[in-house]
């Protein structure tokens, strides 16, 4: 773990440093994802490292006791999560954190320019962007498969969810920009958190617990940078208001997931967000993903 080499995702930044920040992180995402296949909606390199995976599957020693117990509870709790064991609540919590993006996704990626028709490096950074959201969903549904569940369904959100997915790309960016980060920032709390239910949860489960923390871990990797890269676009005023709407984001978000506080420390997490500063990330994220030069306390 590195300890002082980084500073606060939240320390100022010119624009003029902005706007060299985004070159260099154009650079590293061409090297770093391969090819854009546009029609897919997926990248050469993510695609590769899902297939790894799916020719390199590995499975639960015991299989869960109740798979009806995930599906019945995956899409909307209708248990009482306390009268479920925790690898249910695991997956199930999974499945709905990863449901709210893919809802996301779908509605940004038919807002913003295709990568003919992006002009902008801005343009063309949120277009990969969006295609790494989207082989995130499929490593998640990797996730689930690993643990024996093959029927789970990517379903919409309920109208209203819908509907503000849907708004949100299409807001001027002095309105979104603050939030895309601050989401961007609670997705990197939440996988951080995640690694320790795993140690919990799959102590059993050695090989499962490997696999999926090797998943977490592409996903994790990808949305450090795009911590960095959403910090990119805000000035001074802005970082004051992501700031501010860490608190009541993570909790609106996680509330909305039942699971979440049968797992985890919400508190914990919310403190995570305004404190994260890169180091308490492993040193094997940090060599593969990228964070902004002004937030290295080398420079």
């Amino acid at each position: 773990m590195g300890t002082g080499k980084y500073l606060s995702v939240f320390s100022p930044a010119t624009a003029e440093q902005r706007k060299a920040s985004f070159e260099d992180y154009w650079e590293f995402t061409q090297q770093h994802g391969g090819e854009l296949f546009e029609d897919d909606r997926d990248l050469a390199k993510k695609r590769g490292r899902l297939k790894y995976f799916q020719d390199n599957s590995v499975t639960l020693r015991q299989p869960l006791a109740d798979p009806d117990a995930f599906y019945r509870n995956y899409v909307a709790m209708r248990d009482d999560p306390k009268s479920l064991d925790r690898k249910t609540l695991m997956l199930t919590c999974i499945y709905k954190f990863a449901r709210h993006e893919w809802v996301g996704i779908k509605s940004a990626w038919d807002a913003v320019p295709d990568m003919a028709h992006s002009y902008s490096l801005e343009d063309k950074i949120s277009r990969v962007h969006l295609a790494e959201e989207f082989c995130h969903v499929r490593l998640f549904d990797e996730m689930l498969r690993t643990c024996g569940l093959d029927r789970v369904e990517w379903v919409p959100l309920g109208p209203i969810k819908e509907k503000i997915y849907q708004q949100f790309p299409k807001l001027p960016g002095f309105l979104m920009d603050t939030p895309a980060f601050v989401t961007e920032l609670m997705g990197v709390t939440f996988y951080s958190h995640l690694y320790d239910v795993f140690d919990e949860v799959l102590v059993d489960e050695p090989e499962v617990h490997d696999r999926l923390k090797e998943i977490l871990d592409e996903i994790t990797i990808d949305e450090v940078a795009h911590v960095g890269q959403r910090r990119n676009f805000i000035g001074p005023l802005g970082m004051k208001i992501s700031k501010a709407l860490v608190k009541p984001f993570y909790t609106m978000f996680f509330n909305d997931i039942p699971e979440v506080a049968e797992l985890f420390d919400v508190k914990q997490m919310i403190e995570d967000g305004l404190a994260f500063d890169f180091n308490g990330l492993p040193d094997h994220l940090i060599e593969r993903s990228w964070i902004p030069f002004y937030c290295k306390a080398s420079v």
